[in-house]
């Protein structure tokens, strides 16, 4: 029950921000915790750090929203006749998560981990449109982040 990250850096920017990126053996780490949690085999995931610039494109070509946001999740649907174990593809905003992090007063580090928990769970079907699941997925969040050793997401301060 492993992810297997293709890992990509998409992005040209400051070096502190270069230097808060998760190395691909955390993402590995934090994608194979909820495979791990879910009893899911192995599975790829493509991981693209990019820059706010190609997050407010992507935003807004696939959900219409014209503005950059922290990750997008793109599922790969694959025909049942091809043996693929591709999961899909996450974007992660690299400026975005440094914003939220500092705001919500966590270590970076942990709020990239929720970002992949997050951003996997939805390659996976979850979502959090109604509020029955929201509740789920949250729960998931949580149970999966604290077997990693990091804070509830949505505690207040």
């Amino acid at each position: 029950m492993t992810a297997i990250i293709d890992y990509q850096q998409a992005f040209d920017t400051d070096e502190s921000l270069l230097a808060s990126l998760p190395n691909e053996a955390q993402v590995t780490e934090w994608a194979s915790a909820v495979l791990s949690q879910l009893e899911i085999s192995d599975k790829e995931i493509t991981v693209r750090f990019v820059n706010a610039d190609e997050s407010q494109q992507l935003n807004n070509d696939y959900r219409g929203k014209d503005k950059p946001t922290n990750v997008l999740s793109f599922p790969f649907e694959c025909p049942p006749e091809v043996p693929l174990d591709l999961l899909g593809d996450l974007v992660i905003c690299v400026p975005v998560i440094a914003q939220e992090a500092k705001e919500q007063h966590k270590p970076i580090a942990h709020h990239y981990a929720h970002m992949i928990v997050h951003g996997t769970l939805h390659l996976l079907g979850y979502d959090h449109i109604e509020d029955d699941e929201a509740e789920e997925m949250e729960a998931l969040e949580i149970l999966i982040l604290a077997k990693l050793s990091i804070d509830d997401p949505y505690q207040d301060d």
